[in-house]
């Protein structure tokens, strides 16, 4: 259950109606609301539009009751918004002060809180977990950076989307890993990666073992309280509060259900932060500018840490690396019991998306973040504008089977020859006219301008890109799923 979902996503998807009736029903009369509390306004009134589109049709889409968002733009908070309902009965609206489980995106504070310790001296992330914990199967072979990086071998103690009938119970770090860290591994140290939440339980009991007080207590000190993250609290010690939202979940297509807590002691250093989406903006801001780690202990978190074949996990010390639209992300999104989150920061591009939600074993904080992130890259200049214009009227022109040929070069022409128009009317024409044509990304590749386009519809999204020469003729126009 505590884990990165992109492991384990479940799609629970709703009836569709139009747009502009979805939006009414939704803010009007099925009472959807949003916090007017932004940390800042300073984003485009367009953007912002943008934004509140894509969470509001991902929040219908996956039937999800509420999510919390924020956005860092060019190295500061730039929006902060909830949206939908953070309790269902009596109805309360979701407010960007109410704190959301984040999961697994606990696993990168718990990292930090090793790398912190790795600076003072007082271990090593190539430190044998013998060194520490020397009952635990191969302890003398498994170090602390395949801990953080899911190459050590020992075996999840929670691969579920659910909470067991003994998870209502509570338990003891130690317990879990006599039960799970004696285990025979799955694999040899080093020469695969899997998903572990043992993992990191067996790297909080170091922390606390070497820092001499609870993680908790350690990520207070050194994280949040200098940050000001003043939110952040151990929901795996108690239930998030009164003011906080319920976490639901649902069986199959059914109706939302309120969903069970964990006992006290399952989450642990595994998934136990909740805090708003601010906060957590806030800890992405301190990644961007590196501002509570060292800068080589940085590089030792988002470097992908490789198998001993040589084969990449596409994974560092608790986040995921990847690219989205050719940009470097360092990303992770979480569950636990109620509760989904996504966090994505694009340390190159000083930007980052928060979305944090309150139904478990849903897909609306990656539906969501997906919509989110695309709208950052686009550029806004006016030869960038015309040629979205452009685009869209080729689009436009495309669905009816006909183009204007003398925006094209002469490979162009020689690909859209009748059998080619023939086959962009009869696929695209049914769609009908497109919702939103938005630029999302542009590069460039042999001498060329490389544009990138999101062209959204009512019940389907597709991707068109160009290539554009010098003289602003296009080469290429192709569209897919």
């Amino acid at each position: 259950m505590i884990k990165t979902l992109q492991h384990s996503e479940k799609e629970n998807f709703m009836n569709r109606i139009s747009l502009t009736m979805r939006i009414f029903t939704i803010l009007l009369l099925a009472g959807w609301s949003s916090s007017l509390t932004q940390a800042q306004s300073d984003l485009s009134p367009d953007l912002q539009q943008k934004i509140d589109s894509v969470v509001i049709k991902g929040l219908e889409k996956t039937g999800v009751p509420s999510a919390s968002v924020a956005v860092v733009r060019d190295g500061h908070i730039a929006y902060v918004k909830a949206y939908g309902k953070a309790r269902l009965e009596p109805s309360v609206p979701a407010t960007t002060d109410m704190r959301y489980s984040i999961g697994s995106i606990s696993k990168q504070f718990t990292a930090t809180a090793i790398l912190l310790l790795q600076e003072e001296g007082k271990l090593s992330l190539d430190d044998h977990v013998v060194k520490y914990l020397p009952d635990l199967t191969r302890a003398n072979e498994v170090t602390i950076r395949q801990l953080l990086s899911h190459t050590s071998g020992y075996q999840d103690y929670w691969p579920e989307d659910y909470v067991m009938k003994p998870m209502l119970q509570p338990v003891t770090a130690q317990q879990i890993i006599d039960r799970w860290g004696k285990k025979p591994l799955d694999f040899d140290p080093g020469t695969k990666w899997q998903y572990s939440n043992t993992n990191f339980v067996i790297a909080g009991v170091i922390v606390e073992q070497v820092a001499g007080m609870p993680i908790f207590q350690f990520l207070q000190e050194k994280v949040f309280t200098p940050l000001g993250m003043s939110s952040v609290t151990n929901s795996d010690y108690e239930k998030l509060g009164e003011n906080d939202p319920t976490g639901y979940m649902r069986y199959a297509l059914g109706p939302l259900h309120p969903a069970p807590k964990e006992g006290q002691g399952w989450m642990f250093a595994a998934g136990e932060l909740a805090m708003t989406a601010e906060d957590l903006a806030r800890w992405d801001l301190s990644m961007i500018d590196q501002t509570i780690l060292k800068p080589a202990s940085y590089r030792q978190l988002e470097t992908e840490v490789l198998l001993k074949n040589g084969l990449g996990s596409h994974y560092g010390l608790g986040v995921d690396l990847g690219t989205q639209s050719g940009h470097r992300t360092i990303s992770h999104s979480g569950e636990v019991s109620g509760f989904t989150a996504g966090n994505t920061v694009l340390p190159d591009d000083r930007d980052a998306v928060v979305v944090l939600t309150n139904q478990d074993a849903a897909s609306a904080y990656s539906v969501i973040s997906r919509g989110i992130v695309p709208l950052l890259f686009a550029v806004k200049d006016s030869t960038a504008i015309r040629m979205e214009q452009q685009a869209r009227t080729i689009f436009i022109g495309l669905q009816h089977g006909t183009i204007d040929r003398s925006l094209f070069t002469d490979n162009a022409n020689f690909y859209f020859d009748d059998l080619a128009l023939k086959d962009f009317a009869s696929s695209l024409g049914p769609l009908g006219e497109p919702k939103d044509f938005t630029q999302v990304g542009q590069s460039l590749r042999g001498g060329m301008m490389l544009r990138r386009y999101r062209v959204q519809f009512e019940n389907k999204t597709l991707s068109a890109w160009t290539y554009e020469m010098p003289d602003g003729k296009l080469e290429q126009y192709q569209v897919a799923e």
